[in-house]
C-alpha cells in the first residue's frame, strides 16, 4: 500500500469518528434581552433531537431570553454540559441570578443530569451564587464532574456559599447510593482568601475524587494553604495542582510537603509567583525527592528563589523521567547562578525539560523579612547532597560498563550500547533529535526502530528499559505530530519503518528486528496518548500481518 492510499484510509476513519449532539453559538456576540431576540437559539435547541451541550459563550443574555432558553431546555434529560462561559457581560448584577435560576430550574424539569457546567468569566459575585446554589444542590448534579467558576468574583461570601452548596450535593447524592464524584475544579481569580479556601477545602475532603484543582490568584495565605494541602491527602488521583499567585510561602509549601507522599498520581505543579523564596523551595525539592515518577510539569516563576534553591529543585528531579517542564523564569539566580544551574540540568540529563530563565535577576542581599523566615524555619538541609544522588543513579543503573553516546549506539545497536546510554537515556536521545529542526522525524523513526527492537531481548532487564525508552519516545513522536499537524505524515513513516507497508524509496532497508519493534508498537498504541486515528490505521494493519 502508498502513501496515497493510506491517506484515503485515514480520511475514511476521520470521517466515521465524527460526531455532533449540540447546539453553539460561541462567540457570535449576540445580545438577547427578550423572548423574541432568543429565538433563533430556542429553534436551533428544539430542532437538536439529542441535545448533550450548550454553548453560549461570547454572548450576552437578559432575564426574558434566559427565560425562553430554560423552556426549550425543559424537553432534553439528555443534556449534559452547560457550557455558559462569558454570557453576562453588560448586565445588572440583579439580572444574572435570575437568569441562572431560569436556566437551572429547565434543567431539575427536564430530569437532566449534568457533566460539565462552565460559568466561568461571569462577574456575579456572591448574588450569583445564590442563584446557581439550587441547580447545585439538586440531583442534576449528582453526576457532575467538571465545575469551572473561573473569574466570577465570589469572593469570601461567595466561596463559602459554593462550598454549602456543593456539600448539600454531596451528602445528597450519597444518601442515593452514588456520590458526588467531582473530578475537575476550576475557581482561579475570585479573591476566596483563607475563608473561602478553608470552605472549599472541607468539600474537598468529603468528595475525594478530584483530578484537577485549579485556584491561581485568590488572596489565599498559608491558613489556607494548609487546610487546602490537608485535603488533598483525600484526592489521591489528583493529577494537576495550579496554585499560582497566592501567597503559599514556606509555611505553605511546609503543609503541602506532608501531603505529598499520598499524591504520587502528580503530573502539574504549578506554584508560580507564590513567594516560595529559597527555603520554600529547597522544603519543596526535599518533598519531592522519592516517587513522584508522573510529573510532567513544575512551574516555580517568579518566587524570589535564589541558586541553592534551583540546584536543590534540579538534583530532586534527575529522576523523574516523565519531566518536560521546568519553569524556574523570574528568580534571583544572577549570571554565575542561571549558568551552574543550566549546567547541572545537562549533567543530569533534563537541560530539555528547562525553559528560558528570562528575566532572571541578580541574587539579592539577605533582607529582614528573609533573616527573620529563616530563623523561624526548620532545617531542610536533609535535601540529599549531590554526592548522595549520584549514588543513587549508580544503584539504579542497568549495567556498569563505560558511558556511550546516542550516535555510538545508532552505529552498533546492541544491548550494551544501550544500556550504556545510561539512566536519563530518553533525554540524550531527545535533546540529540531536537538539535535536528527540521528533520525531526528522518532523525527520531530510525532511533526508535533499533531501540524497540531490544524488546524481546532474553534479559529481562534490558527488554523492560527498552520498552520504557520506546514509549516515552513514540509519546513525543505523537505530541511532536499533533503539535506541527504532521500526524498523517509521522503514521505513514511508521508503517513503513515497521515494515507494514512499502516505501516509495527502493534505497530504504530495514536493518533492525522487526518482531521486537512490532511488540513494542502493538503496547505503545494501548497509550492514552496515541491518536485515535492512528490507533485505528495500525489495528487494521496489524490484523492484516497477523492474517498473511
Amino acid at each position: 500500500m502508498t502513501s496515497s492510499n493510506l491517506d484515503d484510509l485515514t480520511t475514511s476513519f476521520e470521517t466515521a469518528s465524527a460526531s455532533i449532539n449540540g447546539v453553539s453559538f460561541k462567540g457570535k456576540s449576540l445580545k438577547l434581552d427578550t423572548q423574541e431576540d432568543a429565538k433563533s437559539v430556542v429553534e436551533s435547541i428544539e430542532r437538536c433531537k439529542t441535545l448533550e451541550f450548550l454553548n453560549l459563550e461570547g454572548n450576552t443574555l437578559g432575564v426574558q431570553a434566559s427565560q425562553a432558553i430554560a423552556k426549550s431546555l425543559e424537553t432534553h434529560p439528555e443534556f449534559k454540559r452547560a457550557l455558559w462561559k462569558d454570557m453576562f457581560t453588560g448586565r445588572m448584577k440583579t439580572e444574572i441570578p435570575r437568569a441562572l435560576e431560569y436556566l437551572g430550574s429547565s434543567l431539575v424539569t427536564a430530569g437532566a443530569r449534568l457533566i460539565e457546567l462552565d460559568l466561568s468569566d461571569n462577574a456575579f459575585g456572591p448574588i450569583g451564587v445564590e442563584g446557581l446554589a439550587s441547580l447545585l444542590r439538586s440531583s442534576s448534579c449528582f453526576g457532575l464532574e467538571e465545575l469551572r467558576l473561573n473569574n466570577n468574583g465570589l469572593g469570601i461570601t461567595g466561596g463559602k456559599l459554593l462550598a454549602t452548596a456543593l456539600l448539600d450535593c454531596y451528602n445528597s447524592s450519597k444518601n442515593e447510593g452514588k456520590p458526588l464524584a467531582l473530578k475537575v475544579f476550576v475557581a482561579g481569580r475570585n479573591r476566596l482568601e483563607n475563608d473561602g479556601a478553608i470552605a472549599l477545602a472541607e468539600v474537598f475532603k468529603a468528595i475525594g475524587t478530584l483530578e484537577e484543582i485549579v485556584m491561581p490568584q485568590n488572596g489565599i495565605y498559608h491558613a489556607g494553604i494548609s487546610a487546602l494541602s490537608d485535603a488533598f491527602t483525600y484526592n489521591k488521583n489528583l493529577t494537576l495542582l495550579n496554585l499560582n499567585d497566592n501567597t503559599v510561602g514556606y509555611e505553605g509549601v511546609k503543609a503541602f510537603v506532608k501531603a505529598l507522599p499520598t499524591l504520587q498520581n502528580l503530573k502539574s505543579i504549578n506554584f508560580g509567583d507564590c513567594l516560595l523564596k529559597t527555603k520554600g523551595a529547597m522544603m519543596l525539592a526535599k518533598g519531592l525527592q522519592e516517587g513522584h515518577n508522573k510529573l510532567e510539569e513544575v512551574i516555580l516563576g517568579y518566587n524570589e528563589i535564589k541558586k541553592e534553591g534551583g540546584l536543590a529543585l534540579a538534583l530532586a528531579l534527575y529522576d523523574k523521567t516523565n519531566l518536560k517542564t521546568l519553569m524556574l523564569n523570574g528568580n534571583q539566580f544572577g549570571n554565575s547562578g542561571r549558568k551552574e544551574l543550566e549546567l547541572k540540568m545537562k549533567e543530569i540529563g533534563k537541560y530539555v525539560a528547562l525553559s528560558d530563565l528570562d528575566e532572571n535577576e541578580s541574587e539579592a542581599s539577605e533582607s529582614e523579612e528573609d533573616k527573620i523566615e529563616n530563623e523561624n524555619a526548620e532545617d531542610v538541609s536533609q535535601v540529599d547532597t549531590e554526592k548522595q544522588l549520584i549514588q543513587k543513579i549508580t544503584a539504579i543503573s542497568i549495567g556498569d560498563s563505560k558511558e556511550v553516546d546516542i550516535n555510538t549506539f545508532m552505529k552498533n545497536p546492541t544491548a550494551e550500547n544501550f544500556v550504556n546510554l545510561g539512566i536519563n537515556r530518553t533525554e540524550i536521545i531527545l535533546a540529540e533529535v531536537e538539535r535536528d529542526g527540521d528533520a525531526y522525524l528522518e532523525t527520531i523513526t530510525p532511533i526508535l526502530m533499533k531501540i524497540s527492537s531490544l524488546c524481546k531481548n532474553n534479559k529481562e532487564e534490558i527488554a523492560k528499559a527498552s520498552l520504557e525508552c520506546t514509549v516515552k519516545l513514540y509519546k513525543r513522536l505523537f505530541e511532536w505530530a499533533v503539535q506541527k499537524d504532521q500526524l498523517s505524515l509521522v503514521n505513514n513513516f511508521l508503517l513503513v519503518h515497521l515494515g507494514l507497508i512499502k516505501s516509495e524509496d527502493k534505497k530504504f532497508k530495514v536493518t533492525w528486528n522487526l518482531e521486537g519493534c512490532l511488540f513494542a508498537i502493538e503496547t505503545v498504541l494501548k497509550g492514552e496518548f496515541v491518536p485515535e486515528i492512528t490507533r485505528l490505521i495500525f489495528k487494521t494493519f496489524l490484523e492484516r500481518k497477523v492474517q498473511e
